[in-house]
């Protein structure tokens, strides 16, 4: 297993941004109000108590800033690259702000990870949402910045306004074509004081629920694991000034990454069921781990298989699936 790489957030809501996102409310997603100056990164990095794999730049679109305010941010963390208390930098940033002059800055500074909000790859829902770029801007940096040696996180959501499953499934497709280092799918939420939100009140957006969200994302985790594409976020992180109300609607839960992952699990136990062998009983096979995915929150996994295939008795038992497998169908008398 790949060990979990430690990360310092530096957050710099909505510098560079150029563009008034229909959903987008950097403030309320990161907890704060004003974006880091490079005093507040030098007095952040000398906090440290242990050394970090990387410091990321998130919350603005960083390569969207003029260089002279991109070089005095990563000028701030420098001293701490050289002191080895910080590995390496990351930026997050827009795809239509990617070229050759703002990359070798980058590459001077030892950023090693570019993340690129990509959002869709549908161009109508694009426009509608108010990105103001296009999915072949994506295309296009995204082949540039793994041209040039940056490691590549593309960023998708799901639920924008003028999307269904189909379009966010076909823009997971793109994505993964696209061969990034991870992804990360964030579920639209309905953030308070941004325009989805007044849409969403006029009856001019139809809410992504929570549901819509573990449907189609329980479709896209097994997309992305057949490509070898980690998805390492998934759903908004937790702060609470979205648990207090930020969050007016949409697909906020706190554990949505744990609720997909129960969903794809339930999948594939349909999926053997339908094709087992089986009578009024059945013994599902899962790793340890993920006998309390297999189950579900209250058990609704167990519930929703004996409803749908009139099973008296379903059990979930610790095995260790044959290599490429994550789950079998045992035996009905199967103890162990």
């Amino acid at each position: 297993m790949t060990p979990r790489r430690r990360i310092l957030p530096l957050f710099i809501p909505h510098l560079g941004c150029g563009h008034d996102c229909v959903f987008c409310s950097q403030r309320r997603v990161t907890g704060r109000e004003k974006p880091a100056t490079p005093a507040d990164i030098a007095a952040a990095l000398s906090a440290l108590k242990t050394p970090v794999d990387e410091a990321a730049f998130y919350g603005g679109s960083f390569t969207a800033l003029p260089l002279a305010e991109q070089t005095a941010l990563l000028d701030a963390a420098q001293p701490f690259l050289k002191n080895g208390m910080v590995r390496a930098l990351r930026v997050s940033t827009r795809p239509d702000a990617i070229d050759s002059r703002t990359l070798d800055l980058l590459h001077s500074r030892h950023v090693e990870t570019i993340e690129l909000g990509a959002q869709s790859m549908d161009d109508a829902v694009l426009q509608k949402s108010g990105r103001g770029h296009t999915a072949k801007d994506t295309e296009c940096a995204a082949r540039y910045i793994r041209g040039r040696g940056f490691h590549l996180i593309l960023q998708m959501m799901t639920g924008l306004p003028g999307s269904d499953d189909a379009s966010d499934y076909r823009s997971g497709m793109r994505i993964a074509e696209l061969c990034p280092e991870g992804v990360r799918i964030y579920p639209t939420v309905i953030l308070r004081d941004t325009p989805l939100y007044v849409l969403w009140k006029q009856g001019a957006y139809r809410e992504h629920t929570v549901e819509d969200a573990v449907r189609i994302c329980a479709r896209l985790l097994p997309l992305f694991d057949r490509a070898g594409i980690p998805v390492i976020r998934l759903g908004l992180n937790p702060t609470e000034a979205l648990s207090d109300g930020g969050a007016a609607g949409g697909a906020y839960h706190p554990a949505l990454g744990e609720l997909v992952r129960s969903r794809v699990f339930l999948e594939q136990a349909r999926a053997l069921l339908r094709v087992g062998k089986i009578g009024k009983s059945a013994v599902l096979g899962v790793r340890p781990a993920d006998v309390s995915r297999m189950t579900g929150q209250h058990r609704c996994n167990l519930t929703a298989l004996k409803n749908e295939f009139s099973l008296q008795s379903l059990r979930i038992v610790p095995v260790a699936p044959p290599e490429g497998e994550s789950m079998i169908l045992l035996p009905g008398n199967a103890e162990k």
